[in-house]
């Protein structure tokens, strides 16, 4: 069978070299898909189907056939059928005995069999070599040509040569084959297709906890205290203001807990005296999700800045200085420049700046285009050294923001601190660890573990 590549694939190529008979049964969306893809590659292709004089919508230079007299067109058939109709195929176990059978179909739900639909199609057809293989492929994306989608077909089968076919088959299609190894891994193949979000409902629903709290902290402090003891309706700042605290805390938050588990494991290997033990699941599970919660941090403080610009256009923004500058007017009055806060305020700005500068700098490091384009020791660095850096910038500039007011009993509500004050609680925590463990001199506890959008999780065994 001819390889080619796929970068330099045609969509058509010449009759003169067309391949060898492949053998679709049924006539679905998908299958129709799939024959029309592979005419275009050059393959001639034979349906199977229940009513072959029923059929229709298929490609031009296909033909139809019953499924006996398809199969005997071929010595690969790929099933497009649903598991619950495989019941026709006993009725061809002599006829099938030998050939390759492609299993592609999925489930409705994760684990809906004791057993994968490939494992129990090869308990069906015993003679047959079955192999598990573009299932995880829609039939949109073959018909668009997968250029703006999944181009990864997992396959996997017990007989190596039936497997190595059918790779060929996907890499002629324009396809990447990723070999998953015998025919056990079907059952997580045919999961794969059903999950929405593994890695990210955790750093989801933590995001959402910290973000509902945060708010409601921000409404009774900003909202509901003024209310009560002035009077004062202050529910416009629901829209912006507090929305403008919580974004930052969130992505701080978030960012600290990116590399908060790498604090927790030194600890860990610290007890125990080696690193060569096993973490726990709650703890494996959530170095695995460290990039996940990098990515959302980045995209709260995203909104942050976003709500930031916008600040001098607010219409309350605007009437307080009309009201300042008519007040100072009418009064002969100015205030005096002072030194000590502009210098503040400018560092506040800056510190900003360069944080949020190196956290766009981790986001785009942890895009497989940019991280398969350095190696390890560079994305180490990046992901390690400027993430503690980015860390430190964001807790300074949150500190800077407080400035005098940071331990003034002036700024309790109910004996409730400013929000920022909290959210530099596991900043600080994990920076002053991370200061701490790099101290002691034990080999590998100093952070094996602390990449937030590492390649692989370096879990010990």
């Amino acid at each position: 069978m001819e390889k080619t590549s796929a970068d330099s694939l045609p969509l058509t190529v010449n009759s003169s070299e067309k391949q060898e008979t492949v053998c679709i049964f049924g006539t679905g969306d998908f299958g129709r898909s799939l024959g029309l893809k592979m005419l275009q590659c050059g393959y001639s292709i034979v349906f199977g189907s229940r009513n072959p004089r029923m059929s229709s919508l298929l490609p031009n230079g296909a033909e139809v056939l019953s499924y006996s007299e398809a199969a005997q067109k071929s010595d690969i058939i790929i099933l497009a059928v649903h598991r619950e109709h495989y019941d026709f195929l006993t009725e061809l176990t002599e006829l099938l005995n030998g050939k390759i059978l492609v299993d592609i179909s999925n489930n409705l739900k994760i684990n809906q069999y004791p057993e994968s639909n490939a494992e129990y199609l090869a308990q069906l057809v015993p003679g047959a070599h079955v192999v598990k293989a573009f299932n995880t492929i829609s039939a949109w994306a073959l018909q668009s040509g997968a250029l703006d989608a999944s181009r990864q077909v997992f396959v996997c089968g017990n007989d190596s040569k039936a497997k190595q076919r059918v790779m060929d088959i996907v890499r002629t299609l324009g396809l990447t084959p990723l070999d998953q190894g015998s025919l056990i891994a079907a059952k997580e193949i045919e999961n794969y297709p059903l999950q929405l979000f593994p890695m990210w409902k955790f750093p989801f629903y933590l995001s959402a906890i910290l973000c509902v709290f945060f708010f409601f902290y921000c409404v009774i402090r900003e909202v509901i205290y003024p209310y009560v003891y002035e009077k004062k309706d202050s529910t416009f700042r629901m829209a912006i203001s507090i929305p403008n605290r919580v974004f930052p805390i969130a992505a701080l938050t978030l960012l600290a807990l990116v590399y908060l588990p790498g604090v927790i494991a030194a600890v860990l290997q610290l007890y125990r005296g080696t690193k060569y033990r096993r973490f726990p699941d709650w703890l494996d599970h959530w170095m695995l999700c460290r990039k996940q919660l990098g990515l959302i941090a980045l995209g709260f403080a995203f909104l942050h800045v976003i709500y930031t610009l916008v600040i001098p256009i607010r219409y309350y923004v605007r009437w307080t200085l009309r009201n300042m500058t008519i007040t100072q007017a009418t009064a002969k009055k100015e205030n005096p420049f002072s030194t000590t806060t502009a210098w503040l305020n400018d560092s506040y700005i800056s510190l900003g700046i360069l944080g949020f500068f190196l956290f766009v700098l981790l986001g785009i490091t942890s895009l497989p285009s940019v991280s398969n384009a350095v190696n390890w020791r560079e994305f180490r660095f990046v992901q390690s050294k400027l993430g503690y850096l980015t860390l430190i910038l964001c807790t300074a500039h949150t500190l800077v923001y407080g400035g005098k007011r940071f331990l003034s009993p002036s700024i309790l509500k109910w004996y409730l601190p400013s929000a920022y004050v909290i959210a530099l609680i596991i900043p600080c925590t994990v920076a002053i660890s991370k200061m701490t463990f790099c101290r002691i001199s034990f080999p590998g506890s100093c952070m094996e573990l602390k990449e937030p959008y590492a390649r692989s999780s370096h879990i010990p065994k």
